[in-house]
């Protein structure tokens, strides 16, 4: 069995749109698979024939996205008929659950050469329409109801548990205002976010991103973003609520592809390993308490690795909501809040959910790099309960 450690070579992404935005005219399988492109084209010596599969995480999957993104991804890149493809669902962790699949399929030797990436155009989500349950009737009526299929529940089971159905705004809203996180501290987590990713932005340090469709930067990132505009926000998810449009992640369009190979493939790529997959896991909870699972996940996943929380040089938690951030720094006080998501997260830079957790993965190995190497940590929150963290190292 092999031993090899897991390498995160090379990765790439497309800015996120915004909602209706820049990006919102091209097909998700056609977005992955210019990211794809993107990808191979600038790994100097990387045979496409030679990559053994591609992961592509797809929270979707109603739409133009449907049949296996990944595979579509690869056959619209131009890519060789002969690299396979699959696509997975793990919400708002899809992204990082493609590095980790990825990563175990390096370490059991089962492959040298693998893609990991995501995809999500949430603009272009289509709505779904139930079918008639009358055997003889036709498949639509004049009385089919329309769901939307952008993000959260939809044609939900009735056996489901009514606290497990709520909004995801509702839950994090709900485990904030339990914990004493309120409208302020959020707001002020948001301004940090928009005012942090616009001054990276500014210092130039996202040039793994490349252009498409005209677009050269993130869409959603508002740097005039302050506590007086927040504050004249309604409440989004019930009368006088902690949680509003502005301290939540938007509605995006984006993809994103990690390069994962063995020790040996990259040195034969000539490539200088961007961060090694040291653990990860994945823990669950109660499907209303969804903002509290990356708590376990955390710690689960820094024992695999042998460490702990001090040796943590860079922490990536990605922002569904501000309320979501802060309710795992609540929990766990002895983060440094310093080095949480030192360039913005997704509140300002976008939650395109097939792809998000994939950029924090590439965000981090990036920022680890700049800092000289070290530990890092990414986490992520996910729908229906889930929490998901990587350790990687670099």
């Amino acid at each position: 069995m092999s031993t090899s450690r897991a390498v995160l070579a090379n990765a790439t992404r497309t800015p996120f749109g915004k909602n209706r935005g820049a990006l919102s005219t091209i097909r998700p399988d056609d977005l992955f698979a210019a990211t794809l492109r993107t990808l191979v084209d600038r790994t100097p010596g990387l045979d496409p024939a030679s990559i053994e599969d591609v992961i592509a995480g797809d929270s979707n999957g109603a739409g133009e996205d449907n049949r296996n993104v990944a595979r579509m991804g690869v056959l619209l890149a131009g890519l060789p008929h002969t690299i396979p493809g699959v696509t997975l669902n793990r919400l708002c962790g899809s992204g990082a659950e493609a590095i980790v699949q990825a990563s175990r399929a390096i370490r059991s030797g089962d492959a040298d050469i693998m893609i990991a990436g995501g995809v999500e155009s949430m603009s272009r989500a289509p709505w779904i329409v139930e079918r008639s349950q009358e055997r003889d009737a036709p498949a639509l009526t004049p009385d089919s109801v329309a769901h939307q299929s952008v993000v959260g529940w939809r044609l939900i089971n009735p056996k489901m548990h009514p606290d497990w159905i709520l909004s995801l705004g509702q839950s994090s809203q709900r485990i904030a205002e339990r914990l004493g996180i309120g409208r302020a501290e959020q707001d002020e987590w948001s301004v940090r976010s928009h005012t942090r990713a616009h001054a990276a932005w500014e210092a130039g340090l996202h040039d793994h991103v490349f252009e498409i469709n005209g677009l050269s930067r993130d869409e959603s990132i508002r740097p005039s973003t302050t506590m007086e505009t927040l504050g004249a926000l309604e409440s989004a998810f019930t009368p006088g609520g902690s949680g509003t449009a502005g301290n939540s992640s938007p509605v995006n369009d984006g993809a994103a592809a990690s390069l994962i190979t063995s020790e040996r493939a990259a040195q034969s790529l000539g490539l200088e390993p961007m961060a090694y997959i040291l653990s990860s896991a994945v823990t669950a909870l109660a499907p209303d308490e969804f903002t509290l699972a990356p708590v376990p996940a955390i710690h689960r996943a820094l024992a695999r690795a042998g460490k702990s929380i001090a040796d943590v040089k860079v922490w990536e938690i990605n922002e569904a909501f501000a309320s979501m951030v802060l309710t795992v720094l609540h929990e766990i006080p002895e983060i440094d809040r310093d080095l949480v998501n030192p360039h913005g997260g997704a509140i300002a830079i976008g939650h395109p959910v097939g792809a998000s957790a994939n950029r924090v993965v590439m965000e981090l190995a990036r920022e680890l790099r700049r800092q000289g190497g070290g530990i890092g940590v990414a986490a992520a929150c996910i729908g229906v309960g889930l929490g998901i963290a990587l350790v990687i190292e670099a």
